[in-house]
């Protein structure tokens, strides 16, 4: 089967498709023939040996994908040959054939595409996870997101209009903030010339947000903490600036404020039933049309690279796709 493989770790021009065995299943593993795998930015990390999780190698990156079970581990219930499934397993989908353990597949609804499920799993996951479950979102509250255009961004305007509260969306440009009014966004700020803290203020009459997403980090956490309502809670996912935040711990102390971690892989290995809950309601929400994952563009496996690039500099307006089958 063909593969994008990262055989040492290095900048993403010097990673390539080569040729593997096909996997074959663990006793509590499944097998899927791989339709569509989304890109995330710890891709790009993993592969830079800049990520927690360093996979011995050969390895390839693609942490969730969809398509069709091609075969079960003898200790597997519950799946079978042919089943349309949407699995999660922290690397490896970037290839025709990609394998997870059971308790991280799961089934797919024929109203939902191969597509729309691999551009959602982590992006919407880690968003649903973050704001109902850390952030305890309630409707009527505001939502600030940074980093709105990317791929959690967009998912966690989408969930928080839904949920009936207001969406502070702030993305770099003029053009990513309109993506982010066509998902549900009432306010945009650019803070790349816009003050963010004082822009959230302005935008709230002063009061602040009542939870935050934060995929950006960098001095724009402390900024959203500052931006923050009394009681509020800022959800910090990742770090796409570049540098790991220091928050003054006084800021949380005044403002009666939390800063929490939001890591989606270990809530699926901890509670795989909580979140098996949670990616059922999402997908239900895709077939429905309450959710719309936006991809910005497909790749073959040959191509991977380019994609891990174009998100690594920021040029994906939604989610990128790694396409095996064309």
């Amino acid at each position: 089967m063909r593969a994008y493989l990262c055989k040492a770790f290095g900048p993403l021009d010097t990673h390539g498709c080569f040729e593997l065995p096909a996997p074959l299943p663990a006793d509590d593993e499944v097998i899927v023939n791989v339709a569509a795998a989304g890109v995330n930015y710890y891709d790009t990390l993993i592969v830079q040996g800049r990520y927690q999780i360093r996979p011995a190698f050969p390895f390839s990156p693609g942490g969730e994908f969809a398509g069709t079970v091609s075969s079960v581990g003898a200790a597997v219930d519950g799946f079978h040959p042919g089943q349309r499934v949407l699995a999660f397993n922290s690397y490896g989908g970037f290839a025709e054939r990609a394998r997870a353990r059971a308790s991280q597949v799961f089934p797919l609804p024929y109203g939902v595409s191969f597509d729309q499920a691999a551009a959602a799993l982590v992006a919407y996951a880690t968003a649903w996870f973050a704001l109902h479950d850390r952030g305890r979102l309630q409707a009527g509250e505001t939502a600030l997101v940074l980093g709105a255009a990317g791929g959690v961004g967009l998912a966690a305007v989408q969930i928080a209009h839904a949920a009936g509260c207001t969406v502070i969306a702030a993305a770099s440009t003029a053009e990513k903030l309109e993506v982010c009014r066509q998902s549900g966004a009432s306010i945009g700020i650019n803070y790349q010339v816009e003050d963010l803290k004082e822009a959230v203020k302005s935008a709230t009459g002063g009061r602040g947000a009542d939870v935050v997403i934060d995929v950006v980090g960098g001095p724009y956490t402390e900024a959203a903490v500052r931006a923050t309502a009394w009681r509020g809670r800022v959800l910090v996912i990742g770090f796409a600036a570049g540098d790991i935040p220091r928050v003054p711990a006084n800021l949380l102390l005044l403002k009666g404020c939390e800063l929490s971690g939001v890591f989606w892989d270990e809530f699926l290995r901890r509670e795989p039933d909580a979140c098996r809950a949670q990616v059922g309601a999402i997908l239900a929400g895709i077939a429905d049309g309450s959710f719309n994952p936006p991809i910005h563009g497909r790749y073959a496996i040959e191509e991977a690279g380019l994609a891990l690039k174009a998100l690594a500099e920021r040029r994906a307006t939604g989610k990128l796709l790694i396409c095996p089958q064309g």
